[in-house]
């Protein structure tokens, strides 16, 4: 097998990986550049079996470096590297046709998973494909975006239709117009209606246009948003709460791709790609009867979820820097800064109205704020009050907020504190409901006897008697 190749500036990613392919018997090479490893290629004339690159480096970019080796050899895998999660970053690696993006910091583990395959890739022969897709003011280093980030690059060179959901506020419709930004219609309209904020007895006109003399005002021919997107991308909100007349129309659409105009008669040739979008849960409708199973599949041929902000608190920071800069240009003031205790303050909150309603809040901020420096003081009353929630069955966001504070504080190591403290509780919950039988407990908990009764030990639970034990004893 030919040498993973590892090009980064950073020494230290240079030594964690080498220290990992070392074990794993991987035979590598590190780069400093990109322009080292492509003197090495020139040197050599053969490829190596993966290629992992940083993106930002002095010199040539990994992007750069992406672009030189896949056109010598595209069926190299490549797997991009970058510390700046961004959309931009993700998309544009999946775009030169990268394997994969690993953002930064990464977990070992994950990044030895990623070579293997790319090894695996490399030896049967079949190379990465191109894909495209970007936008700006997509930002996230949470994993549940990254997903996102994934997702965009790959259906970029797609005219698939697409299902986004996600709660209100999450950005579907940035999404919409990321997927159509860089896909092979982009050079034509993108078109986006929202169908619960236009009254029933207009949608089917907004959708198909009507000619003239169809109803009463008709008075001229008008082009529904289907003839306006035509080559393009009609992109479709709130799916969900479309009338149950107007699904019926939409479905033959995506079956035969031809429609009338409302008081038509002549069939109109559709070349769209739609792209659909809702907050609520398709299939339940479905189930309630409010939404056509048959469309529903019809539109649900990939699916892209967003994740609540609740989900990737640890993006807050970058977004809320972000839209107070944003409100600042808008506003043409003095972008404020927002101080640590402040964006911990806001990591707190639930924010039921996601990225928007943080959006909203950093617009307050810039106009009310009296300094430029925001303070938890100078925070809205209802977030400056915010505080974990106790107990509750949303124990997730609950553990999340715990493990904010903890970071926050310095409160090391969190894992090992965290995880003694979970299966503490686990183990003290399942002896109560069994009444101390450690075998039925550890059936409960689906781990063996001898696991229950070392981590009893180990957690300082020798305390906990079993019952029957000082009867065996007499």
């Amino acid at each position: 097998m030919r040498p993973v190749w590892i090009v980064d500036d950073d020494k230290s990613i240079r030594w964690v990986l080498e220290k990992t392919l070392s074990r794993e018997r991987t035979p590598f090479k590190c780069f400093a550049s990109a322009s080292e490893a492509l003197s090495q290629l020139e040197v050599s004339g053969e490829p190596p079996q993966v290629l992992v690159s940083d993106i930002r480096m002095p010199g040539e970019s990994g992007l750069d470096l992406l672009r030189k080796v896949k056109e010598r050899f595209p069926a190299l895998p490549v797997i991009i590297m970058t510390a700046y999660s961004d959309l931009d970053s993700a998309v544009a690696a999946f775009q030169g046709g990268a394997f994969e993006y690993l953002p930064k910091p990464f977990d070992v583990d994950q990044a030895l998973e990623l070579i293997r395959r790319a090894i695996d890739e490399s030896m049967h022969q079949v190379g990465a494909v191109g894909e495209v897709g970007m936008v700006p003011e997509i930002f996230g280093k949470a994993p549940a975006m990254q997903e996102v980030f994934r997702a965009i690059g790959r259906l970029s060179q797609s005219s698939a239709t697409v299902m986004i959901t996600g709660e209100s506020g999450t950005g579907k419709e940035l999404v919409a117009r990321a997927l159509h930004r860089h896909s092979p219609r982009s050079d034509k309209p993108f078109i986006a209606i929202n169908t619960a904020a236009i009254p029933k007895d207009l949608l089917e006109s907004e959708l198909f246009g009507h000619e003239r003399g169809a109803f009463t005002g008709a008075t001229t021919q008008r082009r529904g948003r289907f003839e306006q997107a035509e080559g393009g991308t009609l992109f479709l909100d709130e799916i969900g709460d479309m009338p149950a007349e107007l699904q019926t129309r939409l479905l033959r659409v995506l079956s035969d791709g031809n429609f009338y105009r409302v008081g038509g008669h002549l069939p109109i040739r559709a070349n769209v790609r739609i792209i659909a979008a809702t907050h609520q849960n398709l299939e339940t409708r479905v189930k309630e009867g409010l939404f056509r199973e048959d469309l529903f599949h019809r539109l649900n041929v990939i699916r892209v979820r967003l994740p609540s902000l609740r989900e990737r608190r640890e993006d807050i920071p970058i977004l809320s820097r972000h839209f107070l800069q944003k409100s600042a240009q808008d506003l043409g003031v003095d972008a404020k800064r927002i101080s640590d205790a402040a964006l911990r303050q806001l990591s707190l909150a639930d924010f039921p109205g996601n990225v928007r309603q943080l959006e909203n809040v950093c617009h307050w901020l810039t106009v009310m704020a009296p300094g430029q420096l925001v303070d938890v003081g100078d925070l809205p009353p209802e977030l400056r009050e915010q505080t974990p929630a106790a107990g509750g069955a949303d124990w997730e966001s609950g553990l999340a907020r715990t493990v904010d504070q903890m970071l926050a504080s310095g409160d090391a190591p969190v894992h090992e504190k965290l995880t003694d403290a979970f299966e503490r509780i686990l183990i003290n919950r399942a002896l109560a409901h069994t009444g101390g039988r450690r075998m039925e407990a550890a059936l409960a908990l689906g781990i063996g006897r001898n696991t229950l009764t070392r981590k009893i030990q180990e957690l300082g639970l020798d305390g906990v008697r079993e019952q029957g034990s000082d009867a065996r004893n007499q």
